[in-house]
């Protein structure tokens, strides 16, 4: 058995030299397992009931280490990973008081070790740099889903930071206008990712549209910082959170009161990961969940999708946002449910960068059953899988971005699962009755209900695309190990790192 080591240094070369065809490639890998784990059954390798859960020691000194299994069809994972733990005070990267000391970094220092089926190891990785971009190859598959997005917003200025601005700009270059950074102090960490992407050379940033962007940097010194903030919270099309914070960096009047709900935004929150910590304040959460009424609004405000989007359903109980907003497995979805809905004529219609007020959209329109049914109801009401994607077996033809909205019925199977997506295959075939008048009767129903269901997926896409979307992450060692394994693969393809043959 070939065992392939790569260092921090090798897995940096290959993470700073993919191409756009790498990374939809990546997040291809990505999608199907995500979707496999909240669908899957336990006959599908990255299931969610095939995966252990992580051990979390927290050490006298402060510091937690994380212990992370994950299983897939064709190979077994494990990270171990340390951090040093912020004091309760307030975030490593966000705003403060400019009299207290910054406490110290909360990268993740640790190993990833993959598996084949046996337990034959065939991959040692070092974890830092490849924790924070997996959590950032997550976020983006909701990044892709969005119209517009002129304007990107990013507390901290760590690992995190870096790889959601870097790939944001590798997604959406061509419309990216803004990027603004905020962060509690204008430290040598703050410098170093502005300089990161002053110095991407010339005709990378010509080649992926973002040759004029400007890049910008907030701190609570600058004398209109309140300012500045309130306005580049609201303007943000995409707001990312990476800090462990222990407190909301930003007042939840800024996105809850009527200007600030008049347009639909991304927010992407993956920095707090106890109890304890707090990025996004709650009420805006309860906002997103707040089922409304029918009727007239005299005020227009985005779509609120009545559901939060989260990586696991563990979010729900070990995260300070959904826990302080009382939030319930019922209103959540899980990214692997929403990854694989198609995108429907009318999702996208060209006006990535216009300003206009986004359509009035409304989920409550739809007969979903019960009216007082979430989103995530709706995604689980039926059954549906598609085939585990090889995380550490032979390196398999993936099918790019643009190609993979395309997947047909054909290459899913339907089976009991756990909490399976909306059902995108039962919109096509036919329905052939015993007699001519009961088929007709028959074919003109299913007829109808398949209408409805397009009906459900194209208002589902439109939310992902204009509404406001909330997603939370904590991480999953099953990430690890599908990006872990195509990283091992890419690296003998060019040749990186050390190879240990008969290991």
């Amino acid at each position: 058995m070939v065992l392939t080591i790569l260092s921090d240094s090798d897995v940096k070369n290959l993470l700073h030299n993919l191409t756009i065809e790498d990374v939809e490639s990546l997040q291809n890998s990505l999608r199907q397992a995500l979707h496999e784990y909240s669908t899957g059954t336990q006959d599908d390798g990255c299931c969610s009931d095939n995966q252990p859960e992580r051990t979390v020691l927290e050490s006298h000194n402060g510091n937690t280490t994380l212990f992370m299994p994950s299983t897939s069809s064709s190979g077994i994972g494990m990270k171990v990973v340390t951090l040093a733990t912020p004091p309760d005070t307030h975030s490593d990267d966000a705003t403060d008081t400019l009299d207290t000391p910054p406490p110290a970094p909360t990268t993740p220092y640790g190993a990833l070790t993959l598996m084949d089926l046996s337990g034959k190891p065939v991959g040692f990785v070092n974890a830092e740099e490849i924790t924070a971009f997996r959590t950032a190859l997550a976020s983006s598959l909701l990044f892709i889903r969005r119209a517009k997005v002129k304007t990107l917003t990013i507390f901290g200025v760590g690992k995190q930071a870096y790889w959601h601005v870097r790939l944001a700009l590798l997604l959406h270059g061509h419309t990216l206008k803004h990027i603004h950074f905020i962060n509690r102090t204008f430290s040598d960490r703050a410098k170093d990712v502005m300089k990161s992407f002053i110095h991407v050379p010339a005709e990378v940033k010509e080649s992926e549209g973002w040759t004029n962007t400007t890049f910008g940097m907030l701190t609570p010194g600058y004398g209109e910082y309140s300012r500045l903030l309130k306005d580049q919270v609201r303007s943000a099309d995409i707001i990312v959170t990476t800090t462990p914070s222990t407190e909301a960096l930003f007042d939840h009047t800024i996105l809850t009161n009527t200007e600030g709900r008049r347009r639909g935004r991304l927010i992407v929150a993956i920095g707090s990961y106890k109890k304890h910590m707090l990025e996004v304040p709650p009420e805006i959460l309860v906002q997103a969940v707040k089922r409304h009424g029918s009727g007239h609004h005299f005020h227009k405000h985005a779509e609120e999708g009545g559901v939060i989007v989260v990586d696991t359903l563990a979010c729900v109980t070990q995260t300070g946002e959904l826990t302080k907003a009382g939030i319930k497995e019922s209103q959540t979805v899980e990214l692997g449910e929403l990854v694989l809905l198609e995108r429907l004529g009318g999702d996208d219609d060209g006006s990535a960068i216009t300003d206009s007020p986004p359509p009035e959209i409304s989920l409550e329109t739809l007969n979903l059953g019960d009216g007082n049914r979430a989103l995530s109801h709706v995604f689980r009401n039926s059954t549906s899988s598609i085939p585990s994607s090889p995380t550490l077996g032979p390196s398999t033809t993936t099918t790019s971005l643009s190609s993979n909205k395309n997947l047909s019925s054909s290459s899913r199977t339907s089976s009991p699962s756990r909490k399976s997506s909306f059902s995108l295959h039962k919109r096509t075939g036919s329905l052939s009755g015993s007699g001519s008048g009961s088929g007709s009767r028959s074919g003109s129903i299913v007829s109808k209900r398949r209408k409805q269901q397009t009906e459900k997926e194209d208002e589902m896409c439109r939310w992902l695309s204009r509404g406001n979307v909330i997603y939370k992450s904590v991480g999953m060692g099953l990430m690890d190990l599908v990006v872990g394994g195509d990283l091992v693969r890419l690296a003998r393809r060019r040749g990186l790192g050390i190879t240990v043959e008969d290991f």
